[in-house]
């Protein structure tokens, strides 16, 4: 509906009944997972058996809190490391990226901006397949002619680093170059007339500029990698990232502490949205 036009009272209503059933069907599935995260009952479901914190902080069988699930501590811990050299990597390559597609002209640039694009539209469960295969005949071929073992390019952290990285980079890529295209180049322009090198233009008049950007795409990258799961779930070893973990316990049985947990991810994901969401304004 565009608000400059004029329109019936009815069609009005009609629009606002639609974008408030919009936004509790939305809001009802999260809104149900968080108020069961406090039930006093074994099973993630009504009826209702009176409130309790158990499900945090709880240290009995079988009210064993998400505080004190080592199985889940262990898996939050080793999502955010993912996290974190998935987010590292992201943003590295895609101010890279950046500074290549606004700054740069060159001979298939088109077909290397649709390529780097190209991630967004595959299934995440085809390209974790897809990075499974070609690392493992690299390992094979390589292991066949040298007779060493090569743990890195099977199934493990190093493949679901890997895998996230190489779609996650995109959307850094995208919202980094969204705030380059922004950027006045005559400032660049006057700090090399006064004796500035390249590289010093860059570090200290450049890469401020973008910093809110680089901010929110490390945050961004950082949330995507938390969530990933089809991609993961092709390439995971031994050591299972939270989304991995969980989906393992809804097979055994669902009990609340998966919602403690997912209500913990929605507080994190909100706070650290906010928190992208701030940047651009105060520094933009």
């Amino acid at each position: 509906m565009i608000p400059t036009i004029p329109q019936p009272s009815f069609t009005k209503w009609c629009y606002r009944a639609y974008v408030t059933v919009f936004f509790v069907y939305l809001a009802l599935p999260l809104t149900v997972v968080c108020v069961f995260a406090f039930n006093n009952s074994v099973f993630p479901s009504p009826p209702w058996e009176g409130f309790t914190l158990a499900w945090f902080f709880g240290t009995e069988a079988p009210f064993i809190g998400v505080f004190h699930e080592r199985s889940i501590l262990r898996a939050i811990g080793t999502s955010a490391f993912v996290a974190i050299w998935v987010s590292a990597l992201a943003v590295a390559v895609g101010t890279c990226n950046a500074f290549l597609f606004v700054r740069h002209e060159f001979r298939g640039k088109a077909l290397l901006y649709m390529l780097m694009l190209l991630p967004l539209i595959i299934p995440g469960v085809i390209l974790g397949i897809s990075i499974l295969v070609f690392s493992s005949t690299i390992a094979n071929t390589l292991e066949d002619a040298t007779g060493l073992w090569f743990d890195g390019m099977r199934p493990g952290l190093p493949l679901v680093i890997l895998g996230q990285f190489s779609f996650i980079t995109t959307f850094a890529t995208l919202v980094i170059t969204a705030r380059l295209q922004k950027f006045d180049t005559s400032l660049e322009e006057a700090a090399l007339n006064l004796g500035a090198t390249k590289l010093g233009t860059i570090r200290q008049i450049t890469l401020p500029f973008l910093m809110p950007a680089i901010l929110a795409s490390a945050i961004v990258s950082i949330l995507m990698s938390f969530e990933n799961f089809n991609t993961t779930l092709m390439l995971v070893g031994s050591d299972s990232p939270l989304t991995i973990t969980m989906f393992d316990k809804l097979k055994q049985g669902s009990t609340p502490v998966l919602n403690a947990v997912s209500l913990l991810l929605i507080v994190i994901s909100a706070v650290l949205g906010l928190i992208s969401l701030f940047f651009p304004q105060r520094k933009g």
